[in-house]
């Protein structure tokens, strides 16, 4: 059994060896037939490029040996075959196209002795044949045939480019004719009766120009279809087409629409121009959806061609495949440059708000100039002394020899004596600051930024907004504000000293705090981010800003610092009135019938005025420096008054009943630091009441206390008992005789006053620190823009 088996195994394996060499032959076979296979592929691969060169050379032979063919026919003058292919259909028509092509391209390079008699001959037959092409698609375009026109523009794009074809539909399109006839622009009343108003908005649209892009719109969806359908170029023919509607349809709309506009004002100019770019962009955006494929030209000579066709489209493009959206911002753009180009725009932008602002401050310009002159010059008083003499003339009939001189002297020298009746009558109301009119002012400019921004390039955004700003600048700070704190200040200055100070200037002062808020907000909010893009330039204008500010602030306290010194000096001359024996009174039932002295009535009543006037026209920081600086100046005036009048022991009621009175109306000021002053005046008023023999101990306590007791000797030597006991407290006291020089009494009352500013830094009964009076701080103003 294991014999057999073995036996068995022997054969098995045997057979497998075999069927495994039966195998590898059969795969040799296959090896040896794939690479014969390879072999005998590679050589018919071979045989077939060269069959194909053979053949292409075959047919450029045949070509040439045509061309050489219809160069000798045409050089003898017959053109009987190309006129039999010519009349054999479309196939003929496109292969005549071809061999023209070519015939035009080897007359260019033959030179035999009649090679400029052939030449002209195949150019003649060539525009021959271009007219036939071109009168054949005329009128298939005229009798709607596409399929007809597609064959036209075929043969013409082999024949040179299909340039001329292209020409022809664009020049015979009854858009374009239809536009020249209907030149005329619609005359939109509404639009021209309110854009020159500047308080009214910009206008959004005009008539006539929303009629033509309605129309352009219209035209481009069908002519898209059209244009798709019959040139294998449709892209390019679409961008002539294009082309054409801006440079002719658009634009002569748009130079009419300035034109008018500048005949009425720059600012029609500026928002006619800001409307044609708005409506012009959103008629881009919508043509842009008409993007046509792009069909690449099959030959060299088509590509040249369409270069050649694009450049005498006026493309910036310098490839044949220029996008439609890329051509239609370059029409833009091309449209809007003569306008833009430079600084023309930004100078009539700033001569129109110049205008603008000229025109809105002409009566308040006019109010300042005429206040402003003040006294008149004597040649003012020459003028109306000489109208007046020959006045006379007129008046009495007759014309005595000054009234005949006069009227000489005025006809020479140019003096029209009614020249100022013809003139507007001016108005109190007329010289106000008004925030209203500064929101106009700012309202306008802003208008004038957005159109800016509009029609101005990106980068350009910083430079010119800066210029803008100087504009707005020079008007609403030199020539509104300006003009109306220097008024006020001529008025305070030549203000009559015998009557009570005008606190009208508190009121420009109030209006110019608001209209400088107003101001900042706008440039901060507004103007300042335009300049990001660039970090100099928006140094440059908070630098300008923060200088006309700083003149702005410069001014006004001025101003404020002359009225703070009209109302002290009127205050000190009411105390002068004060009588000598006011508080030495010899008829003791009159003095107490009397409830104040009529100085401190007075002095009372300015001061209610001034704080009712501060509190309606100032406010924060500047209403609390203001009443300060009065409060501590007629605190040194009373300082100096209490030392000049002898007071007895009713007298010195009738004195503390002032101080009183003035205490209590400094005390509605409202602040604190001058409760302190005048709480030691009413003090030291007391040293009038206090009996002698209990003085000594009065003025080392409280506020007295802490003053040097030989100050406070020129107001006990007032006391009319003072003779009587004056040496036993100078002993007592250590005080020195009294200088009996007005000089030693003025350092003594110098000396006090030091001192008490050296108290104004004490925390005294409430623990309230005094504020140093002045106007060392300045007059706050609104916050300015931060950076350098």
């Amino acid at each position: 059994m294991e014999k057999s088996v073995r036996v068995s195994e022997r054969e098995y394996s045997k057979k497998m060896a075999d069927l495994s060499r039966g195998f590898e032959t059969v795969a040799g076979s296959f090896s040896n037939m794939e690479s014969r296979m390879n072999t005998v592929s590679s050589t018919a691969v071979r045989i077939g490029e060269q069959l194909e060169t053979v053949h292409l050379e075959r047919q450029r032979a045949q070509a040439a040996y045509d061309i050489i063919d219809f160069y000798n026919q045409l050089s003898k003058g017959d053109t009987a075959r190309l006129d039999t292919m010519r009349k054999e259909g479309r196939a003929g028509r496109r292969q005549v196209a071809v061999i023209l092509r070519r015939l035009n391209t080897v007359a260019r390079e033959v030179d035999l002795p009649n090679a400029d008699k052939t030449r002209e001959t195949i150019e003649k037959y060539c525009e021959k044949f271009e007219k036939e092409m071109l009168n054949l698609f005329d009128r298939c375009y005229r009798k709607g045939d596409p399929k007809m026109m597609n064959h036209c523009a075929q043969t013409l794009l082999e024949f040179n480019g299909g340039a001329s074809c292209v020409q022809v539909y664009v020049n015979q399109h009854d858009f374009f004719i239809n536009n020249v006839r209907t030149n005329k622009p619609i005359d939109d009343r509404v639009l021209w009766d309110l854009v020159p108003d500047p308080n009214a908005s910009p206008p959004r649209t005009e008539q006539g120009l929303a009629e033509l892009f309605v129309e352009i719109r219209s035209t481009v969806e069908t002519e898209a279809q059209i244009v798709k359908a019959v040139f294998p170029n449709p892209s390019v023919v679409m961008q002539v087409f294009l082309q054409r509607v801006f440079a002719q349809s658009i634009q002569q709309h748009m130079e009419q629409l300035l034109h008018r506009g500048s005949s009425i004002s720059d600012l029609v100019y500026l928002r006619v121009l800001q409307l044609v770019h708005v409506q012009t962009s959103v008629l881009v955006d919508d043509l842009k959806t008409y993007e046509l494929p792009h069909v690449s030209p099959r030959t060299p000579y088509e590509a040249t061609e369409f270069r050649k066709l694009l450049v005498t489209s006026n493309t910036t493009s310098t490839g044949t495949s220029a996008a439609l959206s890329t051509m239609l911002e370059t029409a833009m753009e091309e449209l809007f440059v003569p306008y833009t180009e430079g600084q023309r725009y930004l100078e009539r932008e700033s001569r129109s708000l110049s205008a603008l602002y000229s025109g809105l401050l002409t009566q308040f310009t006019r109010y300042h100039e005429r206040t402003q002159k003040g006294k008149s010059s004597m040649f003012d008083r020459m003028k109306n002394q000489l109208s007046a003499a020959a006045a006379t003339t007129t008046m009495s009939g007759g014309s005595t020899t000054s009234a005949q001189a006069a009227a000489a002297l005025m006809r020479f020298g140019g003096i029209n004596a009614n020249q100022d009746k013809a003139e507007e009558p001016i108005r109190e109301e007329d010289g106000l600051l008004s925030v209203d009119i500064a929101e106009k002012m700012l309202r306008w400019h802003a208008e004038a930024v957005g159109r800016c921004i509009e029609l101005s390039p990106a980068n350009d955004n910083a430079k010119n907004t800066f210029s803008l700003l100087r504009v707005l600048a020079e008007a609403i700070d030199n020539a509104y504000m300006g003009a109306a704190l220097e008024t006020a200040q001529l008025r305070v200055e030549g203000a009559d000293t015998k009557i009570g100070p005008s606190l009208q200037s508190l009121s420009v002062i109030r209006s110019v705090d608001l209209i400088c808020h107003l101001w900042q907000q706008y440039v901060n909010t507004a103007l300042l981010p335009l300049a990001n893009s660039s970090v100099t330039t928006r140094r440059e204008m908070a630098v300008f800003n923060n200088q006309t500010v700083s003149r702005l602030e410069g001014a006004t306290n001025h101003l404020l610092q002359r009225v703070t010194d009209s109302i002290v000096a009127w205050l000190s001359a009411l105390l002068a009135k004060q009588k000598r024996n006011d508080f030495n009174p010899r008829d003791d039932d009159l003095s107490f019938a009397r409830v104040n002295t009529e100085p401190c009535l007075a002095c009372c009543e300015v001061l209610e005025k001034v704080r009712d006037a501060a509190n309606q026209d100032l406010s924060g920081k500047n209403l609390e420096v203001f009443l300060t600086e009065i409060g501590v100046a007629f605190h040194s005036a009373l300082l100096e008054h209490l030392r000049k009048f002898p007071v007895s022991a009713t007298g010195g009621l009738m004195l503390a009943k002032d101080i009183k009175s003035y205490q209590d109306i400094i005390r509605t000021f409202g602040i604190p630091a001058l409760h302190e002053r005048y709480e030691f005046i009413r003090q030291l008023g007391n040293i009038f009441l206090v009996r002698p023999d209990i003085l000594k101990s009065y003025i080392t306590e409280g506020y007295l206390g802490r003053i040097d007791a030989s100050l406070l000797k020129p107001y006990l030597m007032m006391r009319i008992d003072w003779s009587q006991f004056g040496k036993l407290f100078n002993d007592s006291q250590g005080l020195p005789e009294v200088e009996t020089e007005g000089r030693g009494l003025k350092d003594r009352f110098g000396r006090l006053s030091l001192m008490m500013k050296d108290l104004e830094g004490l925390r005294l009964s409430d623990g309230i620190a005094l504020v140093p009076g002045g106007f060392a701080g300045g007059l706050v103003m609104p916050s300015r823009p931060f950076g350098n």
